[in-house]
This record gives structure tokens, sequence and C-alpha cells, in this order.
């Protein structure tokens, strides 16, 4: 276990000094984005983007930005000594922990805005949100300027976002898709799953065996799609679900609508809220072979 503590910057002009150093030297720098509470998920990005890079910067920052008028913003987990802890056991090179005024400073007026792939799924529940993600998001990338960030598969349709962005701005990032990480029940990892009762966890456990049935039945053209999805949607909500905001099949690279049958590799993506939490999951579909 590393025992040298993990260094925190909160300025971006030490943050750019840092990384402009490690740049100068010929290493390669990786940044993982987080808003901290960080579970084994994020810690497995941080394993998997240092397979590409020698540096690696992990940012902690609650964007209030993508939080909604009625959702968790001010209960959000924050322990950044035990994130603290955390990051220096997985050998990570720098913590960027910025203050809210360091990246919303008085007068602040620009939004980053990405269209048609932020049309529906998430954003039909959370307006503004993806503009929230992807002006902090732009404004970490800038500030860092990072050879690669990596990303999670559990938020698929951020990721999509994210890598339009970068390559519309020219941002001279490569940003990377990591692996959706699952606890040991099969419930995708989240920081919001601490707020779920046991109750509630055995509720959410439904989500993963549902997409699994979907995906099955979708491979197998047991059903046509619409019927797979309204039977998923109807059992969840049998299941204790208080609300099913979106079940639906895209297309994985341009997340597009699949409305009758699947031609290409494709998702299947899912937000329901049991309780008060929300929960987010998705799931590849292959495309039959020709």
């Amino acid at each position: 276990m590393n025992t040298v503590p993990v260094e925190i910057i909160r300025l971006k002009k030490d943050l750019r000094a840092r990384v402009k150093t490690w740049h100068m030297k010929g290493l390669t720098v990786g940044m993982v984005p987080t808003m901290g509470a960080l579970h084994h998920g994020h810690l497995s990005l941080v394993r998997e983007i240092q397979k590409y890079v020698d540096k690696v910067v992990v940012s902690i920052f609650v964007n209030p930005k993508q939080f909604g008028p009625n959702e968790d913003f001010d209960k959000y987990p924050r322990q950044e000594a035990e994130d603290v802890k955390k990051l220096a056991e997985v050998d990570v090179d720098l913590l960027y922990a910025p203050h809210q005024e360091e990246m919303y400073p008085g007068g602040f007026l620009t939004n980053v805005s990405v269209t048609k792939i932020t049309e529906g799924l998430c954003a039909a529940k959370r307006p503004g949100h993806f503009d929230g993600v992807t002006t902090v998001v732009t404004k970490l990338l800038l500030q860092c300027l990072p050879d690669v960030a990596l990303f999670g598969e559990k938020d698929f349709q951020q990721y999509t976002v994210l890598k339009q962005l970068t390559r519309d701005l020219d941002i001279p990032t490569e940003v990377m898709c990591g692996k959706l990480i699952r606890d040991p029940d099969g419930l995708a990892t989240s920081s919001r799953n601490i707020y779920l009762s046991p109750d509630e966890r055995r509720i959410a456990l439904e989500i993963p065996k549902t997409l699994k049935r979907v995906v099955r039945e979708v491979e197998e053209s047991r059903l046509p799609l619409q019927q797979s999805l309204d039977n998923a949607i109807q059992h969840l909500l049998d299941s204790g679900f208080r609300e099913v905001q979106y079940l639906e099949i895209r297309q994985s690279d341009d997340l597009a609508p699949v409305r009758e049958k699947i031609t290409v590799p494709s998702r299947v993506l899912v937000a329901a809220v049991v309780g008060t939490t929300r929960l987010i999951d998705n799931m590849p579909i292959k495309a039959p072979v020709a």
C-alpha cells in the first residue's frame, strides 16, 4: 500500500503548472473527473487509466450546475479525507479539488451546450443537467489539458456527450470509457447507493435482472422490441419502483433510438426511482451477425 500522501491542488494555475512540468518531461497525463464519495468503481477507473498514462490526476468537485432544483446537491456525500486515503491506495499522483469560487468565480456567464444526443434519456427529467456537465468538464479539461480522460460506462449518455464535446471543440484530450463496475450483488456501483434502505436495495436489484432479460429477448428475437421494453417497465413498477423515467434501446455510437430491430451495436438504458433514490444502468446489445 502506498504511504506517500496524495498531493492536493486547489488552484487552476497550480494544476496547469504541475501538468506542464510533467509534459515537459515527456510524461503522459490522464484525468478522472469525479464528484467525490469515491467507491470501488471510481478506483477501477484509476487503475484502468494507469495502463495508458504516466501520471494520473483525479478531480473532486460537486458541481452545482448539474443538479436540478429538487435534486440532492446539498446532501450529496462529501468526504474528502476518506477519498484522499482511497486515492493513496491506488497511487494517484494528484488530487485537484477546487473550491466553488475557483470553478465559477463571480460574474461567470458561460454555458457549454451539446445538442441532439443530450435530448431524451436523462435529459428528459433533468433539464439543464447536461449543460452543467459539459460546462464543468470543459473547464476541467482546459484547466488540466490531460492527454486522456476516463469516464464511467454507467453514465453512458454522459460519456457519449463528452466524447462529442471534445471532438467538436478541438479539446486535445482523448475521451475513453471505463468499464461499468457492479457491486457483488449485481447493482451498478454508485455513490447514491448509500441512500438505499435494505428493502429498497432488494427492489433495486431488479434493474440488472430486468436489463439482462431484455438483452436476451432482443438478441434472440423472442419478442418485438417495444413489447420487451413495455414488459420490463411494468415488471419494475410491479417490483416496487416508484417511477421508471425511461427504459429504451439506443444505438451505441450516437444514441439514436432503435425502433424495430437491432442492426448495429446498441444499448438498453434505464433510469428508475426507488424510494427517493434515482438509479441508472445500461447493458450492451450485440448486433446480429451478417
